[in-house]
Parts: structure tokens; sequence; C-alpha cells
């Protein structure tokens, strides 16, 4: 039988020798029983009967076994190794997902292999078939609709829906729509009346929830949703620059724009400063996300916070759940948000001009 690569003893030099290493034969030998039982008793898998556990146990301590980590993986046919799928990996917030993801999995002793597959559902096909046999799970990050993929399309692994548009078995996402409706009443409650939003891609669901609970806070705040501007954006923070750029030819002048994320927020502060539009003396700006660069720019981003590596931190605990129980799992979980208020918004909350827009106060300390 040919030696494993930890079994094998190469020469150090002349008449040097190394110690023989125990292997699981050693153990098998001493406890009188099959390598085939010795694995089951220390991989926990399969029936045996106390007494011959205790009895290889105790083998394998007299002879100061230790189990090769490759060769038990292989015998439990695990990896330790789990799967990412983001739609991109450019931008903060996706770093901030795999930064989270990465430090859970490391500290329980699993790598992180990452991909992207650009919400294109051919390359996402791929890249499922790239990881089969080759993960113990798997986290999906796909929030473009149009990319949606079937449950047939799937490796037989462990999954996780992170943020994703469809959602089957185990999924965690963003309270999108509670956060842009905090974020709503809170910039009413300033004094704004004249409220304006840059939207994010149309086929993502992130945007699409914010959207919605942007519009619905309209709504309650009693103001037709006719009368928010709406202009389109694509969460960069050229398209961003592009919407407030359009927006500044609004007259009059919007008194807060929310952008649906801080890229697009950061790229209309750009032109507004192109513009000489002063930030927040003439118009209060907002984002969502709360990424790094947030509380760094001038002014500080006011912002609807995600603890995005918390997120990713959460998702691989729900697939390390699923893993250790080996079973399905249906579970639904949304990940809470809360507003942080910085100088982009202004501090001091303004005589109201509007009755119905200063009847309420967004979650969070102003």
């Amino acid at each position: 039988m040919a030696r494993s690569l930890s079994q094998r003893r190469p020469r150090r030099g002349a008449g040097a020798h190394r110690p023989h290493s125990v292997t699981i034969d050693d153990v098998a030998a001493k406890a009188g029983v099959s390598v085939a039982t010795i694995s089951r008793v220390l991989n926990g898998k399969g029936p045996v009967r106390p007494a011959t556990s205790r009895r290889v146990l105790a083998a394998a301590k007299a002879l100061h076994y230790v189990p090769h980590a490759g060769a038990r993986s292989l015998s439990m046919r695990t990896t330790h190794t789990i799967g990412l799928l983001l739609p991109d990996l450019h931008g903060e917030f996706f770093s901030e997902v795999i930064r989270g993801i990465d430090g859970a999995a490391r500290g329980r002793g699993y790598h992180l292999l990452v991909s992207g597959f650009h919400s294109d559902r051919a390359e996402m096909g791929a890249m499922f078939d790239a990881v089969r046999g080759r993960v113990d799970g798997l986290i999906v990050m796909a929030p473009d609709r149009g990319a949606a993929f079937a449950r047939e399309d799937l490796p037989s692994v462990p999954l996780v829906h992170l943020n994703s548009a469809r959602g089957f078995g185990t999924s965690i996402n963003i309270d999108n729509a509670g956060g842009a409706t905090a974020m709503v009443r809170h910039l009413a409650s300033l004094g704004n009346r004249r409220l304006a939003f840059i939207r994010g891609p149309e086929r993502n669901a992130d945007a699409a929830e914010r959207l919605r609970g942007y519009r619905s806070a309209i709504r309650s705040l009693g103001k037709p949703s006719a009368e928010g501007v709406e202009v389109a954006g694509d969460f960069t923070e050229e398209g961003g620059y592009t919407a407030a750029r359009e927006m500044l030819r609004h007259k009059p002048l919007p008194d807060a724009i929310f952008a649906a994320n801080d890229a697009m927020a950061i790229g209309a502060l750009h032109a507004f400063r192109e513009a000489s539009v002063r930030v927040p003396d003439e118009i209060a700006l907002a984002g969502f996300d709360d990424i790094p660069i947030a509380r760094y720019v001038t002014p500080a981003l006011t912002t609807v916070n995600v603890e995005i590596a918390e997120l990713g931190r959460r998702a691989f605990e729900l697939l390390l759940e699923i893993i250790d129980s080996n079973t399905s799992s249906n579970r639904r979980e949304k990940f809470p948000t809360r507003l942080v208020v910085r100088e982009s918004c202004g501090s001091q909350v303004r005589v109201p001009t509007h009755p119905q827009l200063s009847l309420h106060r967004g979650g969070g300390k102003a």
C-alpha cells in the first residue's frame, strides 16, 4: 500500500532517521479493530458499540495518535472550505462583506473561495458547476432580479442567500425599506419639504426595497408621491454625480436629496461642490449603507447604517449552523439598520415650512 505524504520518511542525511509516525493502521492493530471502525469513532460517524469506542480512544491516546487533517477531510468528505458568490467584487460594500465572512470563517478553521459573476445567469451557473464537490457550503448574494436562478440550478450543498432577489431555504436580508423610511422621516423632521431621491438599478432587489420605503414614507407624511422628485441611479459614484447634475436643473432646487446608497451620495456631493451649491446650507444630502468612507468625506455623510462586516459574519454563522446540523433550513432573517446623523444634513432642526412634513421624526438621534 502506498504511503501518504505524512507517512513518508525522507532522508535528512546519511544514516539519518525520523521517528515512526503513528498511523491509523497502528491504532487499529492495537485496538484490534478495522481501520473503518477507527474512522467511525474518531469522526463520530456511524454506529459503534460503547465498549469498542472506549477501546479505540484508549489505543489512540496510548499511541499519541493525531489524525492527519487532509485524511480526515477525505474520510468525512469535507473540505473546510466555503464559497462566496457576489455580483461584483468592486466597491467598499462588497469588500466589507468579504471581510466579515472571511474573519468569521478563519476563526472556525474554514477557508473562503470568492468569485464574482457580474449578475450574469450563465456566469453564475458556471460558478455553481465549478464549486461542486469543492466546498462544504455556499453563500450567494444575487440581488439582480433579472439574473435570478432556480432551485435546480444550485449545487447540492448547504446554502445561505444573502440579500438575494430570490430566496429559498435560509436567507438574510437588510431591512432596506425600514431604513429608507427612517431616513425620509428624519429629513422631513428637519423642515425639508421638497424631498428628492436617487434610485438604484431597476432590477436590483435592494434598490427596489429602498424605493418602496422612500415612497411609503412620503405618502405617510401626507405628501403625494408624484411630488417627490425621483432620478435614476446605478449605485455608482458616477451615477450619483450624473443624477445630481440633473437635479440641479430642477426649479426650485430640492431641499434634501436622499441617495439609495453612499456611493451615489458621494458622487452627488462632488457635483454640488462643482456647482458651488453648499451642503448642507443650501441642500441636505443623505445616503444608505454607511460604508467606511462616508464618515471621512466633507461634510461627513448622514446615512442609514448597515453593519456590513457583521452582515457577512451573520451569513457565515447561519451557513455553519446548516453544515453542523446536516439538515435543510427555511430560516428568514432581517438584518437591522439604524440612522446615523452627521453634518451633511445639518444638525439644527429648522422651522418647518410644511406642517404635514414636520409631524414625524425618524429613528435614531438627531
